[in-house]
């Protein structure tokens, strides 16, 4: 079998155990034997168009989605991981690294999780240097949990539909005026579980944005939060009494390689159930539509965030009810990558900060202002892509506080139906901004902002010459 044969192979599989459905179950509705069908999964067996597509049907999926020839995300992951320094001497390409991703996706999917487990370890020598020393060193202890729980929202495609079931039933009983407010979940809360929601000022000497008594039944949230913060928090508490249910089922069938990135994980999907109790996916869905994806009118409509607008897009995912696949990403002015999804296709890197050209960081020049672009990877894909700054801390004089850069965006197809591309020229080529992912896995040789040599090519230097960069010498 080929390539092809066995990555479409994998992906129907995955499909298919993530809707809880059996081989015997599928091959019953398919006409086909389980035996066959479990070849066919393993790439032992040629699938025809016509089985594919009855496939698709039965799993409420577009052919192109299983059909498709790299898993891009996977695929990056691994090249991040390849960039490393140690690796340098082997000349693995990028063919050999799709190669590995087509063919045999648990196993790069077992590098990545090695790669991530060799950089933890390096981290925690560093941490007992510091203890050591009591000098700071490094602070990204906790990056790594982060990238599980990445793993575990891609994994799943942002889209939890028992979550998105729980949430919409919850709208409906406490929303008012096709709205749900901070006052009526407080109300809710304390109706039903007998919780009182207090908004206090925390002692300077004792910061904290929420804390929950059992005993006493009171959830206190800072005073310092907007409110559109203390709506999300009051919305995934209500989640915490009345889904967890639900949450650990999600939860139990990913592995998770520690415990801690498991309860990371649980807080995710805790604020992504209060994200859709507060957006629930039906009246979300159908304003996206209407609005065409402008986020601020979308902020103003459900009375949110720019932030959690733009988190909530990437979770579309009903097949019924689908929107476009977006990619988001949260970044600081340092260039770290906090939060990132990709189901645009984009390839989002998975260790240290991304290409200088992308537009995330060009909005930190203009703070507030809504950034739009075309972004043209190297391998030829375009991207309408807007960017905008937004501030986080604590809501007090004297107090400064965190700017951050949240990019959306997607594929050009899709432009018609986005709002921002209107102010673009998709036409003009000279108003494409060329990107790569970062400097070690990107091959063009024609960007100044270049910082490494790339992975795959041979790198010398030429005394008596110098291109745009100290890596090109032509």
């Amino acid at each position: 079998m080929n390539q092809i044969d066995q990555q479409i192979g994998h992906k129907i599989k995955n499909k298919r155990k993530k809707l809880g459905i059996t081989q015997a179950d599928l091959s019953k509705k398919l006409s086909i034997s389980p035996t066959y069908l479990n070849l066919m999964e393993n790439g032992k067996r040629k699938i025809d168009l016509d089985l594919l597509l009855k496939m698709a049907n039965e799993l409420n999926v577009d052919v192109s989605d299983i059909s498709k020839k790299t898993d891009t995300n996977l695929y990056q992951n691994l090249m991040d991981l390849l960039g490393d320094n140690l690796f340098e001497n082997l000349d693995i390409t990028n063919f050999d690294v799709k190669e590995l991703v087509n063919t045999n996706p648990s196993i790069a999917k077992a590098l990545v999780k090695l790669g991530d487990n060799y950089k933890k370890k390096n981290q925690d020598i560093v941490s007992k240097v510091e203890d050591i020393s009591s000098k700071f060193i490094d602070n990204r202890k906790n990056s790594f949990p982060g990238e599980v729980v990445a793993d575990f929202i891609q994994e799943n495609e942002n889209y939890f539909p028992k979550l998105e079931e729980f949430a919409s039933n919850l709208f409906n009983k406490i929303q008012t005026n096709n709205r749900v407010g901070y006052s009526s979940i407080c109300e809710y809360l304390l109706n039903k579980h007998k919780i009182e929601v207090k908004d206090v000022v925390p002692d300077e000497e004792k910061p904290f944005t929420k804390q929950y008594d059992e005993i006493k039944k009171i959830f206190l949230v800072s005073d310092y939060l907007n409110l559109e913060t203390k709506k999300l928090y009051a919305g995934a508490h209500l989640a915490q009494l009345e889904a967890s249910n639900i949450i650990d089922e999600y939860l139990d069938a990913f592995s998770f390689p520690s415990e801690e990135s498991k309860k990371l994980s649980k807080v995710a999907l805790l604020n992504y159930a209060g994200a859709a109790i507060i957006m629930p996916y039906k009246p979300f869905y159908d304003e996206c539509i209407k609005q065409r994806y402008d986020v601020e009118l979308l902020q103003n409509t459900f009375a949110v965030s720019f932030e959690q607008v733009a988190h909530r897009l990437t979770c579309l995912q009903n097949p019924k009810m689908k929107g476009i696949p977006f990619h988001m990403l949260r970044a600081d002015v340092a260039g770290n990558i906090s939060k990132r999804f990709s189901l645009s296709g984009i390839e989002i890197p998975r260790y240290g900060g991304a290409c200088p050209r992308w537009n995330i960081y060009k909005a930190f020049t203009m703070p507030g202002k809504i950034n739009a672009a075309v972004s043209k990877m190297s391998n030829g894909d375009k991207y309408v892509c807007i960017a905008r700054t937004v501030e986080k801390g604590i809501g007090k004089h004297g107090m400064e506080k965190t700017l951050l850069s949240i990019g959306l965006g997607c594929q050009v197809k899709y432009a018609k139906d986005f709002v921002y591309a209107d102010s673009l020229n998709l036409n003009d080529k000279k108003t494409e901004t060329p990107i790569g992912v970062n400097c070690r896995t990107c091959d063009r040789m024609d960007c100044q902002q270049r910082a490494f040599p790339p992975l795959h090519k041979k790198f010398d230097i030429d005394l008596n010459k110098r291109g745009i960069s100290v890596y090109v010498a032509d």
